[in-house]
């Protein structure tokens, strides 16, 4: 029997010409404003040449997205996933099953009046944040077949060694089986209260401001910034108070977006596991559903900065060896209280010991944490102290500054080896304790330099692989004879 082809609903004409007309409305709006500065010529087509050109983009993005929906199909044969599309250039794209790591779902606003999902399929294969194929709109009984002809494509593969065709027989039978590994067992919600702690105090800020500055460096100069540095020139006639109050408001309302865009994304966050893989829900106006194969989970991240830290707050991180989706750093819990994390994680990984390293480091290598910063912090209190005296010598308060951030990171790395895992914790400016089993170690190097070599202290890093990259676990300034016991624990003959 020859395979059904299936196509796109055609909520994907709407998704797809808004998704494009995202894209341009930077240079969209640059033809618009520049054509507007100069139309008083006299000549029809020069005064509306910018909305002639717009109505054409736009009518090319209606047209694209129309194509795409009606030249797009796809259908199961031979053990593969196939896609075609394209109407000038037609693309044929097929994927093994064995080959589909996840599958991950996206409701968007325009998904769930009509019961549609978007579908995006993730290989070992697949670039950083981007998947191998993506279905824009198929509703969720479509959704629901392409996972069952996966799982019954793999099951069929392993038992038999070669891919067998697959009809809509043979995948009802797996259906029930499907729908249970759907559901899965709930280990971890996100309150109302964690949610509001985790947007108000999000970084989500520096996006914003990052977002803007990426603006003004590309079109700043069609804007009318010597306009407004008038005005604002102006204003410092009013006092500083006022510059102030204007300063604040702006930080206020940039902070204000920042929490209301964690709050829409986190909304309703949720992770269940199965027997194969982590299902994680979130997302109030978009709603996400990513699965992460448990098998390529790779390293397990405990994160704490130092305000959430205060009131026993952090975050729990996995990497993972596939890249699509969410990316190769997973949100696990994006706030707990360390207290309550450890039996979801035990629930999730019960071989994993989650206790904190109790191996603290020599006090011969602590002052390698500060002194390589006076390489830098020397000359800019010198220079400050020169050009700026007497209000300069103030920077002399960055000495005892740095000695104490670096005596405050040696206190709080620590190492442990239990078994076939080690445990490192390490701060950067946040804490951060990673548990990685040994089989999921890529590589493992230890550095010593000369200096270091006087200290009797070395260097350990640690690869796990993460998307299409590798995490480095580092742990700075450990005793050379411990750096080395934990170089031959790792030995390929000692690997289990």
């Amino acid at each position: 029997m020859s395979e059904p082809r299936y196509k796109l609903h055609w909520v994907t004409v709407l998704v797809e010409t808004l998704k494009a007309l995202k894209d341009a409305i930077l240079p969209l709006a640059v033809v618009l404003f520049t054509g507007s500065r100069n139309n008083n010529t006299g000549n029809w087509f020069l005064d509306n040449w910018s909305l002639l050109f717009g109505v054409v983009l736009a009518l090319f993005l209606i047209s694209s997205g129309f194509i795409k929906w009606r030249r797009f199909t796809y259908w199961f044969e031979d053990g593969e996933l196939r896609i075609e599309s394209g109407l000038f250039v037609k693309k044929k794209r097929y994927i093994p099953f064995e080959r589909i790591q996840s599958l991950n779902y996206t409701e968007g606003i325009f998904h769930r009046p009509f019961g549609l999902v978007k579908v995006e399929i993730e290989t070992a294969a697949s670039g950083s944040g981007e998947s191998e194929a993506e279905l824009t709109a198929v509703t969720r009984e479509g959704a629901d077949r392409i996972k069952q002809r996966i799982a019954e494509g793999k099951r069929r593969k392993s038992e038999s060694g070669e891919g067998l065709p697959l009809t809509e027989e043979s995948s009802e039978e797996t259906a029930h089986a499907a729908d249970r590994e759907n559901a899965g067992r709930t280990v971890f919600t996100l309150s109302p209260k964690q949610l509001i702690i985790l947007a108000t105090t999000s970084s989500g800020i520096g996006v914003i401001f990052s977002g803007a500055a990426i603006f003004l460096s590309q079109f700043g100069e069609l804007l009318p910034i010597a306009k407004v540095g008038r005005e604002l020139t102006s204003l410092l006639k009013f006092g500083v108070l006022l510059i102030a109050i204007l300063v604040f408001l702006a930080l206020l309302g940039a902070w204000l977006l920042s929490v209301a865009m964690t709050f829409f994304s986190y909304y309703g966050f949720k992770v269940s596991v199965t027997d194969e893989e982590l299902i994680i829900t979130r997302g109030l106006i978009e709603k996400k559903r990513t699965t992460v194969p448990l098998r390529r989970i790779q390293s397990v991240s405990l994160q704490e900065n130092p305000l959430r830290q205060l009131f026993g707050y952090g975050r729990v991180v996995v990497h993972s060896a596939g890249a699509a989706g969410d990316g190769s750093r997973i949100q696990l819990f994006p706030l707990v209280m360390k207290k309550d994390m450890y039996g979801p994680l035990q629930e999730i990984f019960p071989d994993l010991d989650i206790r904190d390293p109790d191996g603290k480091l020599p006090k011969r290598g602590r002052r390698f944490y500060y002194r390589i910063d006076f390489f830098w912090l020397v000359p800019i209190i010198g220079l400050l102290s020169w050009f700026f005296y007497p209000y300069g010598l103030w920077s002399l308060l960055l000495i005892p500054a740095v000695i104490g951030f670096g005596m405050w990171q040696h206190r709080s790395a620590a190492c442990r080896i239990t078994g076939n895992q080690v445990t490192i914790r390490a701060r950067g400016f946040g804490l951060e304790t990673s548990y990685t089993m040994k089989k999921r170690i890529q590589s493992a190097e230890l550095r010593q330099t000369i200096f270091q070599k006087r200290k009797d202290v070395a260097t350990i890093h640690l690869n796990v692989k993460s998307g299409m990259g590798v995490h480095d676990v580092s742990l700075r300034q450990m005793d050379r004879r411990e750096a080395e016991q934990l170089l031959a624990w790792y030995e390929p003959g000692e690997r289990s």
